[in-house]
This record gives structure tokens, sequence and C-alpha cells, in this order.
């Protein structure tokens, strides 16, 4: 930059080599694309043999989620296309089945969770019997690993971005020596500016091929679903409204005023509003309890932004520039700002493990919860070094001896880029809740299977096949044909013969005349058999057994 001298320069360029560095960790191998919403059930259930095909199938998620254009498809036995054009009603997801051929069926789904995360897979479902799965070319369920590793580096842009506008604006409103010249802070502030523009758009961008499992060079054939969504919604708002709050700053940078009770008022209104929308992209929107997730983390980035930006006008402009007393003055003021700004940040950072991760199993079972204990480590590192410069300034040696508070304060810079980083690839991972959940219903079974006899063919579906609480349905046909059968009566025994458990006569409602169903405990793991006997007529009956595996 004009004007620095040799000594500032080379202070740039090593904090620039931070930042890059922070990046090529950032563009290390790409994991799996981390999916925030959980199939939690389907219908027809998944793997399940029904007699008749349904006119629809449906999709329940854990969250809200919308569908991906041309990604919700339904291929039926013989190849072909069978699902109609998809919709969506807040958690669950219905496609039309235009075809009543026997065999298996291949759902394949993907589609957007409330945080803005594609989430894709595929499972199977049989009529009349199984058959060979169908297969299905481009369905799109992958993402592009460079556009995967794109996205937490244009998020880290944008957080250095913050950085570089929130804390230097709030020392050149109220610390800034009015005989201290403006014109290169202010060229910082205008590339923190440009900065977060430019992750900002490049987000909008990458969200397309992100969602619809394109490269990165897909084209912008999604795009204006992704402006329509609430994610776009929220980017095209921060843009708006850094455009006002560059215009709030021109008189700020210049040193001509700006900084009255109105404007103050007006334009932390707007620099607030700007933060926010960071939140309502990410995992704070789909939280459990997604009001105080948002403005959590919204007070998590402001105290990051005053905290490092600060840092760096001290380093880069006030340790070196300013005279002694100044900096009498000003340290002692910007030591009670940091540590507020780390209290916010260590208070919120505890409230939002609290909704994120919830149980200590899942603090050290999930990568998030992995990635969150390394971050934390970082973050005690530097608060201790935070700790020793604030015992320099009350000590007020720091005039006497320069030199140990500029080692300590790039320490902070250091470490605290680091975070940043970790940050960035952090809002990427699956939520430790949602890892549990997903890990819950992964593990669940189901069973379900058609039995036939002489009289009737059954199906039978139990869920979710585990010790504790099961449901049980089971439907009677007229022997090898889609026709409900009309039962009398209802007969059905559980044992597990291997532990000497003798059978145990579950209870049956009478749902419909071809319908019963039966909730019950299993207490133990093992080889369950169930005998049922369905009674037709006054003197029709027969009995059928099947055996299920149960686990834990």
């Amino acid at each position: 930059m004009a004007g620095m001298t040799a000594d500032q320069r080379r202070r740039w360029a090593v904090l620039a080599a931070l930042l890059l560095g922070a990046l090529a960790a950032l563009l290390g191998p790409a994991s799996p694309a981390s999916a925030h919403a959980v199939l939690q059930r389907t219908t027809p259930a998944a793997q399940s043999v029904i007699q008749a095909a349904p006119t629809e199938v449906t999709l329940t998620f854990s969250e809200g989620v919308r569908p991906v254009t041309d990604r919700v498809l339904i291929i039926g036995p013989d190849g072909s296309r069978v699902g109609g054009e998809p919709t969506g009603d807040g958690s669950s997801i219905f496609i039309p089945l235009n075809g009543d051929q026997r065999g298996t069926y291949l759902v394949s789904y993907r589609v957007i969770s409330a945080d803005s995360h594609p989430v894709s897979g595929a499972f199977t479902f049989s009529v009349g019997a199984a058959s060979a799965v169908p297969s299905l070319t481009d369905a799109g369920d992958k993402s592009d690993p460079v556009v995967t590793n794109a996205i937490p580096v244009a998020k880290f842009i944008g957080y250095a971005g913050l950085v570089l506008v929130i804390g230097p604006v709030l020392v050149l409103l109220f610390l800034w020596p009015a005989r201290l010249s403006r014109r290169v802070p202010a060229i910082v502030v205008r590339t923190g500016l440009g900065l977060i523009a430019f992750s900002t758009l490049a987000a909008l961008y990458l969200q397309v091929p992100y969602t619809g499992g394109g490269g990165i060079f897909s084209g912008f054939s999604g795009l204006g679903d992704v402006v329509a969504s609430s994610f776009g919604i929220a980017l095209l708002v921060r843009l708006g409204l850094l455009v006002a709050i560059a215009i709030m700053l021109r008189p700020v940078l210049a040193g001509r005023g700006g900084d009255g009770p109105v404007d103050l008022i007006v334009l932390g209104t707007l620099a607030a509003a700007a933060v926010i929308t960071w939140p309502l992209t990410g995992h704070p929107s789909a939280s459990p309890v997604a009001a105080v997730s948002v403005v959590v983390d919204a007070i998590h980035l402001i105290s990051m932004a005053v905290w490092i930006g600060g840092l760096v006008m001290l380093l880069g402009f006030l340790l070196r520039q300013a005279s002694a007393r100044e900096l009498g003055a000003i340290l002692p003021i910007w030591s009670r700002w940091a540590a507020l700004a780390v209290s916010a940040l260590l208070l919120a950072g505890v409230v939002n493990a609290l909704i994120e991760i919830g149980t200590l199993d899942a603090l050290t079972g999930t990568t998030y919860g992995r990635f969150i204990m390394a971050k934390t480590a970082l973050f005690a590192a530097v608060i201790g070094v935070a700790a020793y410069s604030r015992s320099l300034v009350r000590k007020h040696v720091v005039a006497e001896q320069p030199g140990r508070m500029r080692i300590a304060l790039w320490a902070e810079i250091a470490i605290t880029v680091v975070v940043l980083g970790v940050s960035s690839v952090l809002v990427q991972q699956t939520p430790a809740r949602t890892e549990a959940e997903n890990s819950d219903v992964e593990d669940s079974g189901y069973y379900s299977v058609l039995v036939d006899s002489p009289l009737y063919t059954l199906q039978v579906e139990l869920d979710p096949a585990a010790t504790g609480n099961n449901s049980m349905h089971l439907y009677a046909y007229q022997p090898g044909t889609t026709n409900p059968l009309a039962v009398e009566e209802w007969t059905t025994t559980t044992a597990l013969p291997a532990a000497g458990v003798e059978p145990i006569d579950l209870p049956m409602l009478r749902f419909s005349p071809n319908h019963a169903i039966s909730d019950f405990q299993l207490p133990a793991t093992g080889s369950w058999e169930f005998t049922f006997t369905l009674r037709t007529s006054e003197i029709d009956q027969a009995t059928v057994t099947v055996t299920v595996d149960v686990s834990s």
C-alpha cells in the first residue's frame, strides 16, 4: 500500500500469509457433503413388499425441505420414470406414482434442507414381489468436490470481511486519534466490504451446483430457484444492506463526521441486520429454537469481528503511530472492549453448543463435536494470550516495551485466523444433534414380508423390529391377488424359543376389514417367532408363522 513503511508492509504481508495458510487448510481433501436433514420415514417403507401399488410415495424428513427440480424421481421395474411432479409440505415430499407394475421400484431424491444444505439418497420398495433393482443414471446425488471445497473458502472470505469492517470501524469511530490519517485504515475497511460482497456473490453462485449436484461451471440454470429460496433472499438482502452501510461509512472513513447519535443508530441497525443474514443461511435457521440460535450466532459473529478487527487496527496502526499518551488512553478502553467481546464469544459458544450438541456422546462421537472441541482448545489458547496482553495494559508497560505487546497481538491474530478456518469448515458439517438423529434412524430396523397360505396372503410390517416399543401392521388379501380380504378374527402370538420365552398373546386392534394393528414391547434381542391365525368365516381359518431377527 502506498504511504506505508517497509515494516508496515512486511507485517501486512505476514497477516496475508496467515490468511492464505488458513485458506490452504480449507482446500484439503474433500469430505462428503454434509446433509443436515434426516429422512425419517417413507411411505411405502424402504425395502418393503406391498401387495398393491400406491398412488403416491411420501418422504418425511426431520426438518423442512424443498425438492430440487428434476432430482426427485421414481423408476419403475421396467426402468421407465413413473413419478410425477413432487410437491412439498414442510418436512414432507409427495411424489405421484403413475403406474401399477409388479416388481421393485427405485426412489431417488435430492432435496434442500432448511439450513440450505442438500440431502440426497435412494431407496426401493416392491409391489407383489421383489425384482431386479432398476438402474438410474445421472441421479445427481453427488456434490462436486470442487464446489464443496469452494463453499467454506467463500465463507472464510466473508468472515475475514466482517473482521476488516466491524472492528476497524468501531476503532475509527471511538478510539482513533484525530491527528492520524484515516487513508490506509479506510482502505482496510473498503477491502472488508469488498470481501463480504465477493463472498456473498460467490455463495449465491455456488449454491446452484451445490444443491443441483453439478460442477462448478454447470451454468445458471438453477439460479432462479436459488434466488427465490430463503437462502437467496437472505443473501440479496445482505448485498442491499452492504450498499447502504458503504454509503453511511463514507464520511466516517474520510473523517468528515458520520458519528452523530442518529448516524450511529442507523449504522448499527444496518450492521446488525446484515450480520443476522449469516445465521439465517446456516445451521441456526433449522435448530430446535431457531430464534434463539439466530440471535446467539449473530452475537458470536459480532463479538469475533470486534475482537479480531480491533487487534488488526492495534497491531497494524495504533501501536506504531499513536503516541505513548494516546496509547495510555486507548489501550484501557480497548482492553475492556476485548474482555466484553471475549465474554460474549464464550457465552454464545456455550449456548450454541448446548443447542447443536446436547449430549456428551454427541460431543465426542460426531465430527461436529470433534470440531467444536478443536475450536474450544484454540479458543482457550487465544484467551491465555489475551489475558497476557491485558496484564501488559494494566501494568502500563506497553509504551516502554511495545515489542512484548506486538508479539502477544500477533499470537492472538495467528490463532484466531486458524479459529476462523475451523469455523468455516464447521458450518458445513452436520450438527451433532442431527448426526445423532441420523444414526438413530440408520440403526433402526424395519421388517416387511408377504406370507402365503391357501386361505389368504398376509402382509406383515414390524417397526422398528428392535427391543422396546414396536408397532405391527397386518394386511390380508385374497390369495395371489391384491384384493382385500375381510377377516373376522385376528390372533397373534410371539415367542423367543432360544431364550425360553413361551408364546405371548399380542392385543390386536381391527382397523379395517383387512387391516389390523398392534403395539407391544419386545424385551430382548434374538429370533422372535410370530404366529398369525386369521379366521375369515365361521369355519375357515389358517395359521402362518414368520421369524424376525430383533436387534437392540
